[in-house]
C-alpha cells in the first residue's frame, strides 16, 4: 500500500464532548434554560397574537429575530438528548428525557403556532408589502416558504392537536422502529482469524470482507432480525404511510409526494425525470457487477455488493482514525487551506462521535445546531469505507458551518437539492488524492475506484429505486391498508429490475426495507440524496474545469444556505442549471467514465 504524507498530528478522540450543550441531564443550566424558553415564549404569545396583521415590517423583522433566538435555544435543548441517545439508544435515562424534552417542546411550538397562521391569513396586499420592505430582505425565502404552505394550514386549534397527536402516533412510531433496531442482538459471525463479530456496524464492516462465506453470514445475520419483527416493522410502515395519507386529505395534499416536493421545493418534472434518467441507465449498475462477477469468479449476490473487487490475496492494512483524519484534512488543505481549517474544528474540539458500540444508532447521522456547530456520528471501522463516510459527514459539518457564518436561523437549512452537495464533493476530493497517491499500485487504485464507484451506484440507482418503494406504498395507503408481505414484494420486484439477472437477489433481501430509517421517518428523501449527488458531480465536473477559480462560488454556495432559490443558488454561484436535465446525463457519464478506469486495471 502506498504511505499517505500528512503534515497534522492531532489529538482525534473518537467520542464527543458535549460540554459546550450541557454538562449532564443533571445540569442545572438545562432546567434554567427551560423555564427561561418558556417564559420567553409566554410573553412572545401574550405581546403579539392577534397583532401580527398590524405589525409594521420592522417591527415584524423584531419578531422573526424573537422567533429565531426562541428556536436556535429550542435546538440546543433537543440536541443534547438526542445526542445521548444517539450514543447510546439502550440509554434508559436519555431515552426518557429526550421523550420529555419533545412533550415540552411541542408545548411551546404550540404556543406559537398563532404568529404563521397569522401571517398566512394576511391578505395579498398587506403579505406583498412585508416581502418589499427592506428591513425584511433576509427574510424573503422565509416568507416565501410561508406563503407556498398557506393553501394547506389548518386552524390553530387542529394544527396544535395534530402536533399534540403526533408525540403519541406518527412520531412515536418513528422512534419506537429506531429503538427497536437499535436494541437488537445479532447473531455472532466468527472470521477465519478468530475474530468474533456481533455488532451491527462491525456486521456491516463484514460485507467488504474477502471471503464470501463470510460476507453470506454477516450479512443474513442482520436480516434474519428484520425477518423476526417483519410483521411488527410492517404495521408500523403502514400505520405511518396511512397517517400521511389522513394528513394529504386534511390538508389538501393530492398525495404524500405531492406534500414534500412542496416542502422540498423540487418541480415534479425534475423528480420524473430523476427517476426517469436513473432507471434509463440500469445497465450501468448491471454492467459495473457483470465485470465484478468476473473478477471475483462467482455470480454476485446481494451480499456481495460490497466484496473486495480482486482475485488476488493482498490484503490492505487498516486504517486507523488518526490516520484517517490526517488523510482527509491533507485532501481539504490542497483544496482550500481555508475549508480545511474549518473541518479541522471537528476533531480538534471533539464534535464527531467514531466509536464503534453496541446500541449506537446506526449509520451516519448529522446534528446541525445553530449557534453551535454540527455534531457528527457514525461508526469508524478502520477501512477505506470508513474514511470515505468520515469525509462525507464533514462535507456536512462543513455545509452547516459556511452557512451559520453568514446566514440566520431561518436560512440556516439548505434546500433539499444542495443538502448533500458538500458531502458528496468531499469524497470526490478524496478520491482524486488518494489516486494520486496509490501511484502504480494496481491493488489499490481497485480499492479506491470500486469504493467510490459502489457509493456512486447506491445513490443514483439503489436510493431511487428506495423512492420508487415508497411510491408504491403512498399509494397503496391512499386505496387502503397494506402489510408486510405487500412491501416484502414490491422490494423484490423492483431490485430485481434494477439488478436485471446480473446479481442475485438473496431471499433475505425481502426484509432489507425495515433498516431504511428515510422510509419511516421523512418519505421521498432518499430521491434527494440522487439528486443531490447528481448537482455534487456537476460541481465538482466544473471544479474539474475551471480548477482554482472554482472555489469562491463554490464556498459562497455553501454559505448561501437556504436564503436563496436553489435553482437561483447554483447559476448564481457556480454556474449550474438544474432545470437542464441534461446534468443527470452528464453525472451518469461520470459514473461511466468511472468503471472505464477500473477496467483499464483489470
Amino acid at each position: 500500500m502506498t504511505q499517505l504524507s500528512v503534515r497534522t498530528r492531532l489529538d482525534v478522540p473518537q467520542e464527543w464532548n458535549l460540554s459546550d450543550l450541557y454538562r449532564g441531564f443533571d445540569d442545572p443550566q438545562l432546567k434554567q434554560d427551560l423555564q427561561a424558553l418558556q417564559q420567553k415564549t409566554a410573553e412572545f404569545r401574550q405581546n403579539y397574537r392577534g397583532k401580527v396583521s398590524q405589525l409594521a415590517p420592522e417591527a415584524f423583522a423584531r419578531c422573526l429575530q424573537q422567533l429565531e433566538a426562541i428556536s436556535t435555544k429550542a435546538d440546543h435543548l433537543l440536541a443534547f438528548p438526542s445526542l445521548v441517545f444517539c450514543k447510546d439508544s439502550r440509554n434508559s435515562e436519555a431515552k426518557q428525557f429526550l421523550n420529555d424534552m419533545k412533550v415540552a417542546l411541542t408545548r411551546i411550538d404550540n404556543q406559537l403556532l398563532f404568529f404563521e397562521l397569522e401571517l398566512q391569513n394576511l391578505g395579498s396586499v398587506e403579505f406583498d408589502k412585508l416581502l418589499a420592505s427592506p428591513s425584511l430582505s433576509k427574510y424573503n425565502r422565509y416568507l416565501n416558504r410561508i406563503a407556498q404552505s398557506r393553501p394547506h394550514m389548518l386552524s390553530e386549534e387542529v394544527e396544535q392537536t395534530r402536533k399534540r397527536d403526533n408525540l403519541t402516533g406518527r412520531q412515536a412510531l418513528i422512534q419506537l422502529h429506531s429503538v427497536h433496531l437499535c436494541e437488537q442482538d445479532y447473531e455472532p459471525v466468527k472470521t477465519s482469524d478468530g475474530k468474533i463479530v456481533k455488532t451491527e456496524a462491525e456486521l456491516e464492516a463484514l460485507l467488504y470482507h474477502p471471503e464470501a462465506d463470510v460476507r453470506y453470514d454477516a450479512y443474513r445475520s442482520v436480516r434474519q432480525v428484520m425477518q423476526q419483527h417483519n410483521t411488527l416493522y410492517g404495521f408500523i410502515l403502514n400505520t405511518i404511510a396511512q397517517d400521511h395519507h389522513f394528513e394529504n386529505q386534511m390538508r389538501g395534499y393530492p398525495s404524500t409526494l405531492q406534500k414534500y416536493l412542496v416542502v422540498d421545493e423540487v418541480s415534479e418534472g425534475l423528480f420524473r425525470a430523476i427517476m426517469q434518467g436513473t432507471s434509463d441507465r440500469f445497465g450501468l449498475f448491471q454492467r459495473y457487477y457483470q465485470l465484478k462477477g468476473e473478477a471475483i469468479g462467482q455470480n454476485v449476490r446481494t451480499c456481495d455488493l460490497y466484496a473486495p473487487w480482486t482475485t488476488s490475496n493482498e490484503r490492505l492494512p487498516s486504517i486507523d482514525y488518526r490516520t484517517a483524519v490526517e488523510t482527509l484534512l491533507e485532501t481539504l488543505r490542497q483544496f482550500d487551506v481555508f475549508y480545511a481549517n474549518r473541518a479541522e474544528e471537528f476533531f480538534a474540539h471533539g464534535w464527531v462521535d467514531a466509536k464503534v458500540r453496541a446500541g449506537k444508532r446506526r449509520g451516519e447521522c448529522e446534528f446541525p445546531t445553530y449557534g453551535k456547530h454540527n455534531y457528527l456520528s457514525l461508526s469508524y471501522t478502520e477501512d477505506y469505507k470508513s474514511m470515505f463516510a468520515l469525509a462525507h459527514g464533514v462535507g456536512h459539518g462543513l455545509h452547516f458551518a459556511l452557512t451559520s457564518d453568514r446566514q440566520t436561523y431561518f436560512n440556516s437549512k439548505p434546500p433539499a437539492m444542495l443538502a448533500e452537495v458538500a458531502s458528496s464533493f468531499n469524497e470526490l476530493l478524496l478520491l482524486d488524492y488518494l489516486l494520486k497517491k496509490a501511484g502504480d499500485d494496481k491493488h489499490l487504485r481497485q480499492v479506491l475506484l470500486t469504493q467510490q464507484l459502489e457509493q456512486q451506484l447506491n445513490r443514483l440507482f439503489c436510493q431511487s429505486t428506495i423512492s420508487r418503494l415508497e411510491l408504491a406504498i403512498h399509494e397503496r395507503a391512499s386505496q387502503g391498508s397494506f402489510d408486510h408481505n405487500f412491501v416484502n414484494e414490491q422490494w423484490m420486484e423492483f431490485y430485481r429490475e434494477l439488478c436485471g439477472g446480473v446479481v442475485e437477489v438473496l431471499p433475505e433481501h425481502q426484509y432489507d426495507w425495515a433498516r431504511i430509517n428515510s422510509i419511516f421517518c421523512k418519505p421521498f428523501s432518499s430521491y434527494q440524496h440522487t439528486a443531490s449527488n447528481i448537482v455534487s458531480l456537476a460541481c465538482y465536473q466544473k471544479y474539474q474545469q475551471t480548477g482554482k477559480d472554482f472555489i469562491r462560488g463554490y464556498l459562497d454556495l455553501l454559505s448561501s444556505g437556504g436564503s436563496l432559490d436553489q435553482v437561483d443558488a447554483l447559476s448564481q454561484y457556480v454556474g449550474v442549471d438544474i432545470d437542464d436535465y441534461s446534468i443527470i446525463h452528464s453525472a451518469l457519464d461520470y459514473v461511466e467514465g468511472l468503471i472505464e478506469q477500473l477496467q483499464k486495471t483489470l
